[in-house]
């Protein structure tokens, strides 16, 4: 009776801790996001929301095993950038999030070893970001928005609703947009198929959008396309304001463009890229390493046209392009 009693305790004393260790809390993650966005921003808002709705569904609870520390940047503030890229690599995230190209190469100035998974940048490996797509090889990976051949699909797209357009800008920030010539290549040989004088428009703040546009419109058969970046994306509704008063028809690379009363838009969602964002960083989280995952390129793109906007500049949209639009907004 006494041995049975004491390899019943024994037993026991085994079992006991193991139980106790299963009972335990999760360890909490950590998260760090830099938004290089204005916090009062409703697309940024709406961005980082769906990057941590896409960690909820893959079972990350904000305050349970996960916190999500999020830091705002004045756009086209490198100096604001650079400071809180620092403010977050101090805090030793288990992973960083990072929208944007500005916010991926200050983070990058900051650490070199803690995994960054980035949105929607447009050219990580001329941006020195990665080695290549399928083997990135350094502590970043993530998603892109577009190929550079989309500069001359939107060129080509206006020329399409507006045929008698003969002179196009291209309208971007230098300071947001460092890989701009990753772009501009294909809009200048596109036009020069198309036989259109290009325009390279760069701007350096809110207080030029009005001046470059209005000296755009002042030449006859002028065109606008929009680059996409994050001080195009921010003050969207200026811009396409700005055209429409001016009467220049303009190509924009998203949908909430179109929106806000833009020509034209033709795309990737964003926001999927927020959403895939969150599948790697969860994937980094249980251990894979950001150098093994293949940085990604959008496979949907969708055409959404603002038939309203087009009548109101006397344009006559083909039907066939409304045929192949995704969405016409009357």
């Amino acid at each position: 009776m006494n041995r049975r009693w004491f390899i019943a305790m024994l037993g026991g004393a085994v079992a006991w801790p193991l139980a106790a260790r299963a009972q335990q809390p999760e360890r909490m993650r950590r998260i760090g996001a830099l938004m290089g966005f204005a916090e009062s921003d409703s697309r940024a808002q709406a961005s980082i929301a769906a990057f941590r709705e896409g960690l909820q569904k893959l079972g990350w609870t904000e305050g349970r095993n996960v916190r999500i520390d999020t830091r705002w940047a004045i756009p086209g503030d490198s100096e604001s950038m650079q400071r809180i890229a620092k403010e977050i690599v101090v805090l030793q995230p288990d992973v960083i999030f990072s929208p944007t190209t500005p916010t991926t190469a200050a983070l990058l100035q900051q650490t070199r070893t803690i995994p960054i998974v980035f949105a929607v940048v447009s050219d990580p490996v001329g941006s020195g970001f990665v080695a290549s797509f399928v083997r990135p090889g350094g502590n970043v990976t993530g998603f892109t928005i577009f190929v550079p051949t989309m500069a001359g699909k939107w060129l080509a797209l206006l020329k399409e609703i507006a045929p008698r357009v003969a002179r196009v800008a291209f309208l971007f920030n230098p300071a947001t947009a460092p890989y701009a010539e990753y772009y501009l290549s294909h809009f200048k040989a596109g036009a020069a198929s198309f036989a259109v004088d290009a325009i390279i428009a760069p701007v350096s703040g809110r207080s030029e959008l009005e001046s470059v546009v209005a000296a755009q419109a002042r030449a006859p058969n002028s065109g606008l396309v929009v680059m996409p970046d994050s001080f195009t994306s921010t003050h969207h509704a200026e811009i396409t304001s700005l055209a429409a008063r001016h009467r220049l028809p303009a190509v924009y690379p998203f949908r909430f463009f179109a929106e806000a009363g833009g020509l034209l838009s033709y795309g990737n969602d964003s926001l999927d890229n927020y959403r895939g964002a969150a599948i790697y960083a969860d994937r980094i989280l249980k251990g894979e390493k950001p150098s093994e995952l293949p940085v990604q390129a959008p496979v949907k793109f969708e055409l959404v046209i603002n038939l309203k906007t087009a009548n109101a500049l006397g344009l006559a949209v083909p039907p066939t392009l409304i045929a192949r639009a995704d969405e016409v907004i009357e």
